[in-house]
Formats: C-alpha cells, structure tokens, sequence
C-alpha cells in the first residue's frame, strides 16, 4: 500500500518557505501521491496569473504583487525563488495539467487590514518566522513574546542553531526524501502540532483569519477534486488546517472582514530581498547557497568551492585547484567532527576562510555578498499585467540598452552622444517621479557638464514606485512634466521651485518650463529675505549651464535668474549690517559665496557661445554690480569682520583689487583698534582653509607678515578667545603648505635672501620680477593636449 493510499483526507505538507529541501521533499512527495489538485499558501488573485508562471520569459525569483487599485503605495509581496517549494509545486502541477489554486487570506482583506494589524500572509513585510510565521506566545510575565518554531525544535533536539538543525534534517536530505517521502511532512506536521497544543495560535488574531479561509477553500476544493488534492503551506498551518471545525464557526471568523479592490500582477525579484537582512520576514540568510544546493545534481560543496575559487580568481587572489581540493577535505573534516552528514555553510565557509582566505574576514565578506547572498535578478514575461507606464518604461530600457541588474553599478554618461543623453533624460525624467532606480554619483574623470556618473540598482520596490507614479500619465515623460507642474503649483518655498527648474532642465521637461516660471516668478516677487533669494540663485544658474549643455532653451530662466541677481545686489549690504552675531553672519558668508559663484556662472560663456543671462553687455554689468557690492562689503566697518574678509578675498580673486590695496584692508581690519575676535573672523574670511588661503600666504609674504604681526600682539587673554577661529582657520590647510607656512613664520617673512631689494608689489620670494617667455612657451604643448584630453574624437 502506498503512503497515499493509506492517508485519509488532503495530503498536508508542511514546508519551510524558501528552503531548497522542502522543495525537493514536496516533488518527491506529489510524485508519489499524484494528487488531484494543488492548493498552495498564497493570495486567490493570483490564481489569474498563475499560467504565467510557465511562460518561458519567467525566471524566478519573481514575487506576486498586489496593491490597492486606489492607492497603489499600501501593497504587499509574495516572493518565489527557483528554490520556493511553493513554486516547486507550482511548476510540478502545470506540468502535469494538474489544477493550481492560491488559498491564502485574499489580499483584498490583508491591505484593507494593513493599517489594523499584519494580516499580509507570507507578503513582504510579514512578521512570521521560516517554517510557517509562527506566532506570538504568551511570556513569563504575561506579555506576548514572538515564537520562532524552528528555535523551539532546534533546542528540543538538542541544537543551539535552528539554520543546522534545518539543514540536517531537512536540506542534507535526498531528492527522494528516503523511503518514505512523506515522512518528514507527517514528523514536521506533529512536531508542529505539539507546539500549536502548548502555544495555540500565540494570541495572533491573525493566523485564525487566514486558516479560517484556508479550510474554507479546502472544503470548496473538496467538493470540486474529493479528497485527492495536496495543500502546500507553512508547517505552522498545518495542525490548524487538520482540526475539526465548521464551516459555520469558520464564516463567523471571516465576517466583517474588510476589503479593498486590488491589482495584482508578477513582478522581478531579487536573491537579495530573499535574505532576513533585506527585510523579508519569512526570508533566509542564504538564498544564493540555497539556489546552489538545490540546482547542484550531485557534489554540492565541490562545487561550490569551485565558485567561490572563480570568484577570487576574478579578484586577483592565488586560488589553485589544490585550495579547492583542501577546502573540500577541511569542510568533511568540519562536519564529521560535528556529527553532521554532510558539511553545512558554516563548515564550507571555515574552509574557505582558513584555506583561500588566509584566515582574513575580507575576502570572505565579498563571498558571503556574492554567492552566499547574491544579486540574481528575476525576469517576468512581456504577458504580465502593467501599468502603462511599466511598458514605457520597458520599451525605452530596451531602446537604450539599459538594463535592470540587482548588482550595483556606476554608468559613465557623456551627454554630448545621443544615446547617453538619452539615458540621463530618462534617469532624472524617473528621479522627478520618485523612481530612484539611478542615483548621481561623483565621476572619476572629467567633471565637465558634458560628464554625468549614476549609481544604477534595480530594487523590487521601484515596481510599486512606479505603480504609484501611474496617475500622472502613462508615459514617462508625460508622468513627470505633469508632476513636475504639479510640484510647481503646490510649491511655497522660493528654494523648492528654482530646484524644481534645475530638475526640469535636467529632465528635458520643456512642457513643464512655463509652469515653474510663473511659479518662481510668483514667489520671486514676494520673497524679501536675501537668505532666500541667496540659496535660490545658485539652482537657476547651473540650471541655465545644463540648459546650454543640454541644448535646452532656458531664455525665460535666465531673465528671472538676472532679476533675482539684481534684488540681491541691492539687498545684501543692509542685511550685513545689520548687528549680525557669529552664527548668522557664518550664514551669510555661506551665501555671499554661492551666489558669487552663481553670477560668475550667469556672466560666464555659454556652451552654445551666448554670454550668459541677459547677454554680453547685461552679464558684464552683473559683474560690475556684483563688484561694487563686494567693495562695500569689504570696506564698511559695520560689515563682522568674517564677511568683510570673504569679500576682500573674493576681489582679489577677481583680480578687481589690488594687492596694495588688499595689503591696506588687513592691516586696518588688524590694527589694535580692532576687536580681536572681529579680527580673527576677517582672517578666516580671507585666508580660511579650502578657499586657497594657505597657498595665497606662501606666495605673499607681505599678507604674512600682517596676519603674523597682529597674532604676536594679540593679548594673552584675548589670544585665548580667538584661538578657536584661528585653528579652524589654519587647520583645514593642506601638511605642505602648513609645514611651508611654519618655515617662513620661523625665519620671519620677507627676512630671506630673496626679499632683498623688493618693494611694495614686487614678485614674492621663488618668482621673477616677469614672465619667462621662454619657460611658459616649454608647457604650451603640454597644457593644450590637457585642455583637448576630454573633447569628442
């Protein structure tokens, strides 16, 4: 008689989600029963979807998704592996022309309830642990305490480790699952219902309801297929799905459940998102060594090893087929000497430490990321439903040739070539709509306009992302210029829109233009904080460059970008005078440089050959206003000395004030009339680390001397108040120009041999009076094959 004749009623197999061992036991298991239908853990709206499943374009690990049909953000996933035994059973029985049902709580219920506890089955999300969720028991104190199944049995058999318990009892097992292959499922089944008997349902309302509804499905599929049909669910189920209930007592438990209409569709899924660390309650800690046990036809560790070797290989590490070979004798030792029947991952990943690791975590961090974890990336077919704009979305990931791949990557993009114009469009076209597939990267090369560097990562989550971003339109394009208009009118922040127009620029959302312009110049008109006007100007100046490198025309932009430049000139000199303390008049330092830096972009030469915001004659007169502003910050007493500095650097700089006329300005701002603290300010402002401070002393002595004249005759306690400046001041300085500074301090600057006989304004120490032609005519050749290093061709 065979195990299935003798079984009366359903065959239940209990399973550990994701495990590699189940999902061979269950094959071996329906093999021998050959039931008449297969009822599996999972949402109903599947079941649509599920002849997609043998699509040859289908490559788990996939998941099912299902959100609601309003509101796509409140969803839920029911992630499947290659390994799944749910889709091992999936696969067996459409194989077989044998009927598949999902019989889970629908998910119509789980995200209506979404919000009033978990009751998203095995979806993304789920508190419950491998071998069927477990529950919530009550502790020693009263309180609930999560219960983990497989800890309990790992500690009643004698393990401290559930995972190797798993293995040796389930995963090391054979394909066929011995002589019996139901056998595990009925020891699982009763281990599982002596802790159902201690612990009940752990007084989680939310395993009632679905078992409810499972055994509420299993009486349909009764009458439809008798009692030939197999339920492949979590073990934690199984005691429940066996007891006798009604189905009166089972409706009352379903009543009044709310619900919602969803959407349910598959989506790509990742080995990544498989692993506890990703954030997949049921998940595992190895999917990619899972993966491996379960397609390895025979030698698994020999195998395996032989991986991780290519892996290092590729690394540049030593790795010999003699490494392999010891790893493998290493990892039986390891399991014998542990009573296992064969080595596990913890024995397998000690040999590899010990033997082609040299004993270093290092490399073997990366193997654990590589293999152990992985970044395999599912496949769906075209057939699956989309939102429109998913297949948008597709069609130009395949026009472009930019792949989805769950393995981080950096992509170079030289916005002067079609194609990678075309891929940064759409990159920031998705940023707009909160689709971070790609995110900006600092480049490694060139870090010209022409030059973009994206961070590329497809996360599963971006499908949800995208299914929000559906209301917007149904093209890529179309979605974010409406956004990006909707984002304009609902701005009320100066900052907020000239951002939102620098990201339009970038995005190419020419459509969108108008709206933000008005926008800005809205809110342009009725900002009188130069703070704001400040951090606002720097954002339209870029987005003015990116137009001209991006052949965008950005006319409009560059006329309110002119205007606003204008209200700050007029605006900034009060506001620094107006009794600033140390904080706000750091602020404000911070502003008068950005917006410096944004006029010298308004004023500079376009990429096209215009000149910039208003033309040549208007760019110019910005520069002059700008100066003239500078020169009244610079000499206006009532300015904190920090500002007054920063203007007097940023002058000369400019080359709009002399070095007499800048000696001049420190040696008032240094003068003993001054406060000390407003004198250590002007030397920050000036001279402060990352602005070039250091290296501008080295080469003029004369501005040495000042700063060092005035430090020695500081007063003692004064000198005591200002040290802080001073040393965030000179600190920030690169070794070399401090150790150089110290030289010069030390001999006392100007007392070299070289300074004999130079007056006010004469080369510094190490320069000539004038230009060498015959030198700088030596690097002509050099610093034009530099310039011409970056062009196309």
């Amino acid at each position: 008689m065979s195990p299935r004749t003798a079984q009366r009623g359903p065959l239940l197999l209990g399973v550990r989600h994701h495990g590699p061992g189940s999902a061979r036991a269950v094959r071996a298991a329906l093999d021998a029963a050959q039931p008449s239908a297969v009822l599996i853990e999972g949402p109903p709206e599947g079941d649509a979807l599920l002849p997609l499943a043998a699509d040859p374009g289908m490559r788990p690990p996939v998941a099912l998704l299902a959100h609601a049909a309003d509101d796509p953000g409140r969803a839920a996933f029911w992630p499947l592996a290659g390994f799944s035994p749910e889709w091992a059973a999936i696969r067996w029985a459409q194989a077989r022309d044998v009927p598949v049902r999902f019989i889970d709580l629908p998910a119509a219920h789980s995200l209506a309830l979404a919000g009033e506890a978990d009751l998203g089955g095995d979806a993304e999300g789920d508190s419950g642990e491998d071998a069927g969720e477990g529950g919530e028991a009550p502790g020693p104190s009263g309180r609930t305490v999560r219960l983990d199944p497989l800890a309990v049995l790992a500690e009643t058999a004698g393990y401290d480790d559930p995972e190797r318990w798993w293995e040796d009892v389930v995963e090391h097992r054979g394909g066929s699952g011995g002589a019996d292959p139901l056998a595990v499922f009925e020891a699982l089944g009763e281990a599982m219902g002596a802790l159902r008997e201690e612990y009940g349902a752990g007084g989680h309302h939310r395993d009632l309801v679905r078992e409810a509804h499972m055994r509420q499905r299993m009486r349909a599929a009764r009458r439809e297929f008798g009692d030939g049909y197999a339920v492949v669910c979590g073990a934690w189920h199984v005691p429940a799905l066996r007891a006798k209930t009604t189905a009166a007592a089972d409706k009352a438990l379903l009543t009044g459940v709310p619900k919602v209409k969803v959407e349910t569709t598959w989506v790509p899924w990742t080995h990544r998102r498989l692993a506890r660390a990703g954030g997949y309650g049921a998940g595992i800690t190895s999917p990619g060594w899972y993966a491996h046990l379960f397609a390895a036809r025979d030698r698994p560790v020999e195998r395996w090893l032989t991986k991780v070797a290519d892996l290092l290989r590729a690394e540049d590490r030593q790795v010999s087929p003699a490494h392999v070979i010891e790893a493998v004798r290493l990892a039986d030792t390891l399991a014998a000497m542990r009573g296992r029947p064969v080595p596990g991952l913890t024995e397998t990943l000690e040999a590899v430490r010990a033997v082609m690791c040299d004993g270093s975590d290092i490399p073997l961090a990366l193997i654990q990321d590589r293999l152990v974890v992985g970044d395999v990336l599912g496949e769906v077919p075209d057939a699956a439903p989309a939102v429109p704009l998913q297949r948008d979305l597709t069609r130009q990931q395949r026009s472009l040739r930019l792949k989805a791949e769950a393995q981080e990557r950096d992509l170079e993009l030289d916005l002067r070539k079609d194609s990678d114009a075309a891929k940064s469009l759409l990159l920031h076209r998705l940023r707009l709509l909160g689709i971070d597939w790609g995110v900006p990267a600092a480049s490694r090369g060139s870090t010209g306009t022409f030059r973009e560097t994206w961070r590329l990562r497809w996360e599963p989550e971006l499908a949800v992302r995208i299914a929000e971003a559906g209301i917007w339109g149904t093209t890529v394009l179309g979605a974010a210029t409406a956004r990006a208009e909707a984002d304009a009118e609902s701005a009320r922040e100066l900052g907020e829109v000239t951002a939102l127009a620098e990201r339009c620029l970038l995005a190419g959302l020419s459509q969108a233009l108008p709206a933000v312009l008005r926008a800005l110049a809205d809110l342009a008109a009725l900002d009188t904080d130069v703070a704001g006007l400040a951090k606002a100007l720097p954002a339209l100046a870029r987005s003015l460059r990116y137009g001209d490198v991006r052949g965008t025309d950005a006319a409009a932009l560059g006329t309110v970008a002119a205007g606003l430049a204008e209200r700050i000139c007029v605006a900034l000199p009060p506001a620094c005078a107006a009794g600033l303390d140390a904080d706000a008049a750091a602020e404000l330092r911070g502003h008068v440089d950005s917006v410096h830096a944004a006029i010298g972009l308004l004023g500079g030469d376009g990429g096209d050959g215009s000149d910039g915001a208003g033309g040549a004659h208007g760019a110019e007169g910005l520069r002059e206003r700008w100066s003239t502003v500078l020169r009244s910050l610079a000499g206006r007493d009532t300015v904190p000395g920090l500002i007054r500095g920063r203007a007097a650097r940023l002058l000369l700089d400019d080359g709009r004030l002399p070095p007499q006329e800048t000696a001049r300005l420190m040696g008032l701002s240094l003068s003993p009339a001054s406060a000390p603290a407003d004198a250590a300010g002007w030397i920050e402002g000036f001279a402060g680390g990352g602005s070039g401070g250091g290296t501008l002393l080295v080469h003029d002595e004369r501005l040495l001397g000042l700063i060092d004249a005035w430090l020695t005759s500081v007063p003692e306690r004064a000198f005591v108040d200002v040290l802080p400046l001073l040393r965030r001041t000179f600190g920030a300085y690169e070794p070399g120009v401090k150790r150089t500074l110290g030289e010069l301090v030390r001999r006392g600057p100007g007392a070299g041999p070289s300074a004999a006989g130079r007056g006010a304004g004469s080369a510094p120490a190490g320069f000539g009076a004038e230009l060498d032609p015959v030198r700088a005519d030596a690097v002509v050749d050099l610093v034009h094959r530099l310039l011409l290093a970056g062009a196309p061709g």
